[in-house]
């Protein structure tokens, strides 16, 4: 088979790549590379025969129509997004331009080649915020999403769903919780802590520390997608999570006890415009369809992410 990988040099993008690389298999990644993305995320792999890099932007409608046309893709796996949600407040342009535009590029493109897959990667910030009388989101959660970015990718789904409904696209989706490990941009919250104690500086915390993230290893992540492309149902959501609610002060508190520092070096700040408390995703129809549960120690996830952040020049 071949595969088209868009975003592929991102955080957890590059993680699927690692991860799901095989020598029987042709791979196409196809990136903006933009500030999120960095083509040396890839390096050990753009020294196989079967794994291409290719520069360019989803939204780039004749690019990716000639691309299409050329590669001849099996399949496509979408991890090309903007995410970073103070940023869609200030510049929502962009977000509406990758997160729904490119989408539907890619989808037209899809249908247009008829390739045979087509999976889109989701957040759960598309549900908004758990409310007191709510456990968890469930694939049936309706969609309440609370900023620009969740907006967009909000807006992906639905087109995602609407070609398969309309058009008889073979698609799928996966919703995710927050994910952390190597290759992550330092705009996010675990990468961005580590820096600011390797620079010996505060450790910057957005309002009270109180929001509740459920945390999981991104190979975590890259393991649920692969069973979702083998054996999932076209037209359906899966939920991936790891039932490991954190808040973001506790968060901060674990990293510094694992360099070796005390909770003092936290500050608190402003809380940001739209900040949903708390999240927590149910798997249980992954798990019960598809074989899925996590299988990473959170701790010693977290451990050999520092390590592998303070490995690389940071101090910069």
């Amino acid at each position: 088979m071949k595969f088209l990988i868009t975003g592929g040099a991102g955080f957890i993008g590059s993680n699927f790549c690692h991860y799901f690389y095989n020598e029987n298999d042709d791979f196409v990644v196809f990136d903006a590379l933009t500030y999120a993305g960095n083509k040396n995320n890839l390096r050990e792999l753009l020294e196989k025969p079967n794994f291409k890099f290719i520069h360019g932007n989803i939204c780039d409608e004749k690019m990716v129509d000639e691309l299409f046309k050329i590669e001849k893709f099996d399949c496509v796996i979408n991890f090309a997004a903007e995410s970073n949600v103070e940023s869609s407040m200030n510049n929502p342009q962009i977000f509406i331009d990758s997160n729904i535009t490119g989408v539907r590029v890619l989808l037209d493109a899809c249908k247009k080649y008829n390739v045979k897959r087509f999976h889109q990667i989701s957040t759960d910030e598309v549900y908004g915020e758990l409310l007191d009388n709510e456990s968890q989101f469930y694939e049936e959660s309706s969609l309440k999403p609370n900023n620009v970015y969740s907006v967009t990718k909000a807006a992906a789904d639905m087109l995602v769903l609407n070609y398969h409904k309309i058009f008889g696209l073979n698609v799928t989706i996966s919703r995710c919780s927050n994910n952390f490990g190597k290759y992550q941009h330092y705009e996010k919250f675990i990468p961005k802590t580590i820096r600011h104690i390797l620079n010996d500086e505060n450790v910057p915390v957005h309002g009270d520390g109180l929001n509740v993230r459920d945390w999981i290893y991104v190979l975590d992540h890259c393991r649920a997608i692969d069973l979702i492309l083998k054996n999932g149902v076209s037209g359906e959501v899966y939920n991936v999570g790891c039932h490991n609610e954190r808040t973001n002060l506790e968060i901060a508190q674990l990293i510094l006890k694992l360099m070796g520092f005390s909770s003092n070096k936290i500050q608190f700040i402003d809380d940001r415009i739209t900040n949903d408390k708390r999240y927590s995703m149910n798997y249980d129809k992954i798990a019960k369809e598809l074989g899925y549960e996590p299988k990473y120690e959170f701790e010693k996830c977290l451990k050999d992410t520092i390590e592998w952040y303070e490995g690389q020049l940071w101090r910069q």
